[in-house]
C-alpha cells in the first residue's frame, strides 16, 4: 500500500512540476529571442519557472505531440506527415508568428567572394561543384567544405525547400548539432561555406548575396531576398487558444511591443509594428 500511495505521490509530483513550469522546446535560431523574452518575463513575474530547449524544430514539433512541451518554436511551417498526424490524433496545433528571418549564406571573410546565386548553392550542396575556382577561375582551386544544420533543424528543411527544390544533399556534407557550431567552424575554414540564421551571424565570418541580394531587414520583411521565411511558435489549441495561465502570459508578451523590439535585438525581423 505504502508502494502504491508513494508513486502515487510521485507522479502527481511529476505532473504538478510539469503544470506550474512553462515548457518550451523547438528552433535553434528562436532559441536567443526566447532567451530574450524568459530574462524580462522573470524579472517581471519572480515566481515563473521556464525551461528552454533548442534542439531543432522537429524535436519541438515531436514534443508537442507527445504532450512534453507547451510551446514548440519552429523556424519551417508543419510538414504534411505533421498535418497528417494532427487530423489523426483530432490535435489542433496553433501557429503564431512571431518574427522573420533570411538564412544567410556565409564564408570565411578571407575566401574573396561576395555572391552567389540559387543555382550554384545547389550545385554546391549536391555535390555537382566541389572545388572554389568552378565558381570562379580567380577563386582557389580548393575543394569547397560544406557545412549544414542536421535533419531535425527547421533551417534545413527551409534550404532544402528554397535552395534543393527538394534535392538530396551530397552525402560529404557535414552535419553540425547548432547553428553556433556552423559559425566556428566556417571563421576557421578559409574554404568553408554554410548556412543559418540571420540573427546569429558575426563579424566572424562574410554573409553573401544571393541572386544578388543582401539579407537585410527590408529585403527578409518584403521577401526580395529569396530565403526568407516566418518564425512560428506553435500552441495546442485542440481545446482552444490559451486564455490564462503561464502559455498565455509568454505569448502576450511576445507579441507585445517590448517582445518585438527584442525579435529586432536578437538579429531577426518584429511581424509587428507599434
Amino acid at each position: 500500500m505504502k508502494k502504491v500511495l508513494l508513486t502515487l505521490v510521485l507522479v502527481g509530483i511529476a505532473l504538478f512540476s510539469f503544470a506550474e513550469t512553462l515548457v518550451i522546446k523547438g528552433s535553434n535560431t528562436i532559441f536567443p529571442v526566447a532567451q530574450l523574452w524568459i530574462e524580462e518575463l522573470k524579472d517581471m513575474y519572480p515566481d515563473l519557472s521556464i525551461t528552454l530547449e533548442g534542439a531543432g524544430s522537429s524535436t519541438g514539433i515531436s514534443a508537442l505531440f507527445n504532450g512534453t512541451t507547451h510551446i514548440a518554436n519552429s523556424s519551417r511551417w508543419l510538414k504534411e506527415s505533421e498535418l497528417e498526424q494532427m487530423s489523426e490524433k483530432r490535435k489542433y496545433f496553433i501557429p503564431v508568428v512571431l518574427g522573420y528571418d533570411g538564412i544567410a549564406v556565409i564564408v570565411n571573410p578571407n575566401l574573396g567572394i561576395d555572391e552567389i546565386s540559387i543555382e550554384e548553392l545547389a550545385k554546391i550542396y549536391t555535390g555537382k561543384i566541389t572545388r572554389w575556382n568552378q565558381l570562379n577561375p580567380n577563386l582557389p582551386n580548393q575543394r569547397i567544405v560544406v557545412y549544414s544544420r542536421n535533419s531535425a533543424s527547421g533551417t534545413y528543411e527551409t534550404f532544402v525547400e528554397k535552395v534543393l527544390k527538394g534535392e538530396r544533399m551530397v552525402p560529404t556534407v557535414q552535419m553540425l548539432e547548432s547553428t553556433q557550431a556552423e559559425i566556428q567552424s566556417v571563421a576557421k575554414n578559409q574554404y568553408a561555406i554554410a548556412y543559418t540564421g540571420v540573427g546569429y551571424v558575426t563579424n566572424d565570418v562574410k554573409v553573401l548575396s544571393v541572386d544578388g541580394v543582401q539579407p537585410t531587414k527590408l529585403n527578409i520583411l518584403n521577401s526580395v531576398y529569396p530565403i526568407s521565411r516566418p518564425l512560428y511558435m506553435f500552441v495546442d489549441g485542440t481545446n482552444g487558444y490559451p486564455e490564462t495561465g503561464p502559455v498565455k502570459q509568454y505569448l502576450t508578451f511576445g507579441l507585445s511591443k517590448r517582445g518585438q523590439e527584442l525579435v529586432e535585438q536578437a538579429g531577426y525581423v518584429a511581424a509587428y509594428g507599434f
